[in-house]
């Protein structure tokens, strides 16, 4: 890409191409824009286009490089545990593109999320995390990165070793004295990646952003989870670490109120859930680090302004006691 994602995004020849692309998924079906094709949000990972047609309203999907994988990821997950998401309408994996049908309002939206609503959440993020653990291969196929606990370490010396060479006014540089702080804690890292790999629970999918705003509960039906770009295939206890960062930060509810779910899903004693859960507190801020600087690839000067620190930020969790 020549120019940043979010640019080429907003341009009138990727405009015009993406609503060529759209009209011919379309017409299969004897279906058609009936109006304006809108594009309410462009941001350095992934920009929608709200598409109203005489069968109803859909989203389109355009991911930045690192997060193409999203539409195949999507597609594999839907074949695989199809009661918990919806098949896309319509995807082009090469270009990172996809077509879902709208479901209406999310969890999120519709009311203040309960303990019943989390603890309905992580039980359904357990059972298909259980399900597709058998389906590595398949999942990595897609290009989901591959961040189980062994590959850990190599990626955290290689993120310091990346944020020591930038230059210094940049939002992610890492400092002498930070660097040598991040590598006091390295031996820590390792043994925690060590303890995963060997614990009760698999390397699996683990969604990378699973709160109630990126999941539907129609009625009738159970939950309908989308928005895979944050995805990797780590440790599974690592999808709880954005509930458990959302709930703390953004909610007065208990977090011990809602694990619960997840552990009994999985058939975890609290001693085991503990001690996972310790671990991945070393390990998800690796690959979250991972995620940011990816997604941040192509982005514009103004955009590394606003968000880059993000990388920076999470690869410094791993500080915290």
């Amino acid at each position: 890409m020549s120019r940043p994602f979010s640019e080429h995004v907003g341009g009138e020849e990727w405009r015009r191409e993406t609503e060529e692309w759209i009209a011919e998924q379309l017409k299969r079906d004897g279906r058609s824009v009936t109006g304006e094709i809108t594009q309410p949000r462009v941001r350095p990972w992934s920009t929608q286009l709200v598409v109203p047609t005489d069968a109803g309203t859909l989203w389109f999907k355009a991911n930045c490089p690192s997060m193409a994988f999203e539409p195949l990821l999507h597609a594999e997950l839907a074949r695989i545990v199809p009661d918990a998401v919806d098949a896309p309408y319509a995807y082009d994996a090469g270009r990172g593109w996809i077509v879902t049908a709208d479901r209406g309002t999310t969890l999120g939206d519709s009311h203040e999320p309960t303990p019943d609503d989390w603890r309905a959440l992580l039980g359904e993020a357990a059972r298909m995390q259980r399900i597709v653990a058998e389906h590595r291969d398949e999942l990595l196929s897609t290009g989901l990165p591959d961040c189980s606990p062994v590959t850990v370490p190599e990626r955290f010396d290689r993120i310091v070793e990346t944020f020591e060479a930038l230059p210094t006014e940049h939002p992610s540089y890492v400092s002498p004295d930070l660097g040598r702080e991040l590598r006091d804690k390295r031996p820590a890292i390792v043994d925690a990646a060590a303890l995963l790999a060997e614990g009760s629970l698999p390397a699996t999918w683990q969604h990378g952003d699973l709160h109630p705003w990126n999941v539907f509960a129609p009625e009738g039906t159970g939950l309908r989870i989308f928005d895979f770009g944050d995805g990797q295939w780590s440790h599974a206890i690592e999808v709880l670490s954005v509930p458990y960062g959302w709930i703390e930060a953004r909610t007065q509810l208990s977090w011990s109120e809602v694990v619960g779910a997840y552990a009994d899903e999985w058939g975890l004693g609290e001693a085991d859930l503990a001690d996972q859960w310790d671990a991945a507190a070393l390990t998800q801020p690796v690959n979250r680090a991972l995620t940011w600087w990816a997604c941040l690839t192509d982005a514009t000067a103004a955009e590394w302004s606003e968000w880059g620190d993000a990388p920076l930020y999470h690869l410094k969790r791993v500080l915290e006691p």
